[in-house]
């Protein structure tokens, strides 16, 4: 098994890093995030321009055909930058499923996606689940639909909305424009400063060109969906520790006590290697996921949810450490360390928590 990255792949890495470090450092972010908008559209063009909004697509239908292992790569950047940006939502949810459904339409809508002139959203929870994205109460009788979705990610800014919904008993997946009559959107922030949306479908009139898969296809194109979403948010974690580790040994160097620096106390030590070892350790089942699902292995949803239940456990516990390590300094919103907590717990309830996946990993 090859376990170095390709001279590609680390291209890509230095390229994300220095547009991170030039054009989106801390206080560029809190400008955002305290401004008006969920994000920067020139930000996203910028994305465009890159090329990163093409790559997780297929060739054939204009992308680059680069795979999880490139995704990883870019989340995990995006992790240590804490970049607030959709990609999550429109690329990886919607785009992706999208790119591997029979859905006639489905050229158009990644053309305009890899361009940055469409946000998509994908509308798959809602209340009392647990987790079961297969276990809908939203309906499609008669192509109405009925129902309501909650934590839509980027719900809010989305031109078009994909649906989870039952069908004559049958899961199935339709696509709408999002100022469609009867669909009415009620956007919020989560605790990592990501825009999320309840969304309603009252007496929603669904064309049946707006169906996008049923049955057993739907059921697929949400699992893969979702499975690769979650590689994703737990690169980005991986990201978020090591900067945490990183930040937190630089801050103790610098901070003296007692006429020396911090760093030089056994017990902080201590800390500062418990953090490196989970980090590492996160790094290593991260990789080996994201090559079980580049490959489309058998094992590749049992191998993601080994890596989300160790990130759930071991990204909070990281995140807590570098909090107290900083002091008072580690809860302020002038400094990173307190976001990073925030992304960590924001993370490990997004699409399962350390217990749900650990429970479907021994399964």
């Amino acid at each position: 098994m090859n376990l170095n990255y390709s001279e590609e792949q680390v291209m890509l890495r230095e390229q994300i890093q220095k547009f991170c470090e030039s054009e989106y450092d801390f206080y560029t972010r809190e400008k955002i995030v305290k401004s008006s908008d969920d994000f920067d559209s020139n930000v996203w063009k910028l994305f465009a321009e890159q090329g990163w909004l093409s790559m997780a697509f297929s060739e054939e239908n204009g992308g680059l055909g680069f795979g999880a292992v490139e995704l990883a790569v870019l989340f995990e950047e995006f992790g240590k930058a804490l970049v607030i940006e959709p990609y999550l939502a429109t690329v990886v949810l919607s785009g992706t499923l999208l790119d591997k459904s029979n859905y006639s339409k489905k050229s158009d809508l990644i053309e305009k996606i890899c361009s940055g002139d469409m946000h998509i959203s994908l509308a798959y929870a809602e209340a009392n689940k647990n987790y079961d994205y297969l276990n809908s109460d939203t309906t499609l009788d008669n192509n109405i639909l009925n129902g309501t979705k909650t934590l839509v990610l980027n719900g809010g800014n989305s031109d078009k909305v994909i649906v989870t919904c039952i069908k004559d008993k049958k899961l199935t997946l339709v696509i709408i424009d999002s100022n469609t009559k009867g669909v009415s959107i009620n956007s919020f922030k989560t605790i990592d400063d990501q825009s999320c949306a309840e969304i309603s479908f009252e007496n929603v009139e669904i064309d049946n060109d707006a169906i996008i898969a049923c049955d057993l296809e739907a059921i697929e194109l949400i699992n893969e969906s979702i499975n690769l979403a979650t590689l994703c948010v737990s690169a980005e974690a991986v990201g978020c520790m090591e900067s945490c580790y990183l930040k937190t040994v630089e801050y103790t160097k610098g901070r003296e006590q007692f006429g020396q620096p911090i760093s030089n106390f056994q017990v902080l030590q201590h800390r500062m290697v418990d953090m490196f070892v989970e980090s590492e350790l996160a790094k290593s089942l991260l990789f080996k996921a994201m090559l079980e699902v580049d490959s489309n292995s058998e094992d590749k949803y049992k191998h993601v949810s080994a890596l989300k239940s160790q990130i759930g456990r071991s990204g909070k516990l990281s995140a807590q450490d570098a909090v107290q390590l900083h002091g008072g300094m580690g809860v302020s919103e002038e400094m990173m360390i307190g976001h990073y907590l925030k992304k960590m717990v924001s993370i490990d309830a997004l699409f399962g928590n350390s217990d749900y996946h650990l429970k479907k990993f021994a399964s």
